[in-house]
């Protein structure tokens, strides 16, 4: 597996007075569909936090390109794009009836049940790193 897609509709709740989807949503989004790629992977996050291991989003970066709109149906493709010992980085990419709206990624780092850094398990480690696609998102590129 290298890519998950979510389709994802704005809610009332989150837009703006113009029926713009507010910023920070974008990031909510984004770990819609980091939980999704992972529940796919093998790999779900709350198996994770039962084991003592927790996944922290130490860098994240979103590119805004056009709005999102309430109520419109939005396509969400996720994807691995680099993991390391005690870390994975995965890319995003949103689009909408307009075409791309957004790209991004979050990195996140491994910390254990006391929040120390940690190594990722090696079994956590495999499964995410079977859909690596090294490199950004194709729209992403310069």
């Amino acid at each position: 597996m290298n890519e998950r897609l979510v389709t994802l509709r704005p809610r009332y709740g989150e837009v703006d007075s113009m029926g713009v989807v507010y910023h920070p949503h974008y990031l909510v989004y984004f770990e819609v569909g980091r939980t999704e790629w992972m529940r796919a992977a093998g790999c779900a996050y709350a198996d994770l936090e039962r084991r003592g291991v927790r996944l922290a989003v130490v860098d994240a970066a979103v590119r805004y390109l056009q709005p999102a709109r309430y109520d419109e149906e939005l396509r969400l493709v996720t994807r691995v794009t680099q993991i390391g010992g005690a870390s994975v980085t995965f890319s995003y990419e949103l689009r909408g009836p307009a075409g791309l709206l957004a790209t991004g990624h979050t990195r996140l780092g491994c910390l254990d049940s006391d929040n120390r850094p940690a190594r990722l398990p090696p079994d956590a480690r495999d499964r995410l790193g079977r859909g690596i696609r090294p490199g950004p998102l194709p729209s992403e590129s310069p």
